[in-house]
């Protein structure tokens, strides 16, 4: 979509500045927070010559060596900005594919600013985050980091770091932020609606020569066919867990280290399967009403979810909160099941290619895909909450198969996977083709009316950012005081 009015470009911009503190806030980078201080030298050396130990020397102790403290590049209320945050920070846009030939340093900073007034006022807002939360991200992340390089080892040594211990406690801070920092953005738009009125009044104050130009969508519905698996091998699966478990219950063996040995979960594989969650979190029904059912210590039945099928054990419960461990195990199809799925899927088309069935009909009989069986195969665009795709945001895989479809005409049969790796076998139709087009109030209704809530949350989000820089300790330092800020970091009269 190219936008081409002020307005739009102000969103555009917006959407930049929240993706590189996005960026800058999912990779664990060095950064220091300290209580407000009146005076910050911008440049410091810690120089010691040697250390007299206390008891006798036992190995070769060496002299410290001299090392240049980082500047600080600013205060944001009790959040201490260093120059090397704002390094570290180009390093990791450059690191995921970010071009960052059009985003200065000043610009890198302010936002960066931005993100630091919202964790200082979470605080001040009373947002309280639990640490059992940011723990479970530490450990995911930690996880992350060491299945992509290797061992504990290869991550401290990755980022320089001498133990594992300080290496969470800084990966503990800086999560804790990003995430009041998060929480305070929401809360600052929550309340913020549009009514019609207003839709309307966005898309007339657009000049009729810089209306949005909207790509190329498609409305689509698929048959999903997934391979039966045979019930000799859900039983040799709930005999597997049940042994674990008794493992477990009556001769003392570690969940965990069970969890280590043979979970199919491989995203809690590292930690023994563990979890911390909440009621509201994003898990499953059935997985949380066994995290919320049980007591302490104790271990639930076999059972079934969308994933496979689990056992689970209460470790800690605290509050509304509660520590798991689980173990998962998904039943796999046999060669024999999956031949007849394809079979099947081959069928389907064949006979919707003939005419002898129509497609929506065809899914509501025979689609194994529950979310979208009963409306006749037709998707729902996650991001939009619509029933239409961009065609250039389609993932390339799927665009190769629906970029040349008509209206009306069925794909070839598409080799899948579930979340859980189970393949899966699928024919797409196109329901409806929406052609590149000039913007329209009718028939765009939706993206207009989400442009215009986007334009009222900047406005609110801009309006509380001038608000609390003025009443907010703030010192910019050194070069970061000749910036031209979007905000009035640096308190200048106007």
């Amino acid at each position: 979509m190219q936008l081409k009015t002020n307005n739009l470009k102000s969103i555009t911009k917006y959407k930049i500045c929240s993706l590189i503190v996005l960026l800058c806030s999912i990779i664990p980078m060095t950064a220091q927070e300290s209580p407000a201080i009146e005076d910050v030298n911008e440049k410091a050396v810690a120089t010691q010559d040697s250390i007299t130990p206390q008891e006798p020397v036992v190995q070769e102790v060496k002299p410290f060596e001299r090392k240049k403290i980082d500047g600080v590049a600013a205060v944001i209320g009790e959040h201490v900005l260093l120059d090397s945050d704002i390094d570290i920070a180009y390093e990791q846009l450059k690191s995921e594919g970010v071009s960052v030939e059009s985003v200065s340093r000043c610009q890198l900073a302010g936002s960066l600013f931005e993100n630091k007034l919202y964790a200082h006022h979470a605080v001040q807002d009373s947002i309280i985050i639990a640490d059992a939360e940011i723990d479970a991200r530490v450990d995911q992340q930690i996880s992350v980091m060491t299945q992509q390089l290797g061992t504990t080892e290869k991550v401290l040594k990755f980022y320089k770091k001498d133990n594992m211990v300080e290496f969470r406690r800084e990966l503990f801070d800086i999560n804790k932020s990003n995430v009041l920092s998060d929480r305070m953005r929401s809360k600052i738009v929550e309340s913020v609606e549009i009514t019609p009125e207003e839709v309307r009044q966005y898309f007339d104050n657009i000049p009729k020569d810089s209306l949005p130009q909207f790509g190329t969508e498609l409305e689509l519905a698929q048959i999903v066919i997934e391979p039966e698996v045979p019930e000799e091998n859900v039983q040799e699966v709930l005999d597997r867990l049940n042994q674990y478990r008794t493992d477990v219950l009556e001769n003392g063996s570690s969940f965990a280290t069970k969890a280590v040995l043979y979970t199919q979960d491989y995203g809690s594989r590292p930690n023994g399967g563990k979890y911390t969650l909440k009621r509201t979190d994003p898990f499953v029904k059935e997985f949380k009403d066994a995290a919320f059912s049980l007591q302490e210590g104790e271990i639930s039945e076999p059972f079934k979810t969308t994933f496979g099928y689990h056992i689970l054990m209460v470790e800690k419960i605290r509050g509304q909160e509660v520590d798991v461990r689980h173990i998962l195990l998904k039943p796999e199809p046999t060669t024999k099941s999956i031949g007849e799925a394809k079979k099947m899927i081959d069928s389907i088309r064949a006979r919707i290619v003939a005419n002898e069935l129509d497609f929506k009909e065809a899914a509501r009989e025979f689609s194994d895909e529950k979310e979208t069986k009963e409306d006749g195969g037709q998707l729902i665009n996650p991001t939009t909450g619509d029933t239409r795709f961009e065609l250039t945001k389609i993932d390339p895989i799927l665009y190769d198969q629906v970029s040349k479809l008509k209206k009306g005409e069925v794909s070839l049969v598409i080799t899948d996977e579930d979340r859980q790796g189970q393949q899966k076998f699928k024919i797409i139709t196109v329901l409806d083709r929406h052609d590149e087009h000039i913007a329209d109030y009718v028939k765009d209704y939706t993206k207009i009316q989400e442009l215009a809530l986007r334009k009222k949350q900047i406005d609110a989000i801009t309006k509380w950012q001038e608000e609390k820089i003025n009443e907010t300790y703030i010192k910019v330092n050194g070069e970061y005081r000749n910036c031209d800020y979007n905000g009035n970091w640096l308190k200048k009269e106007k």
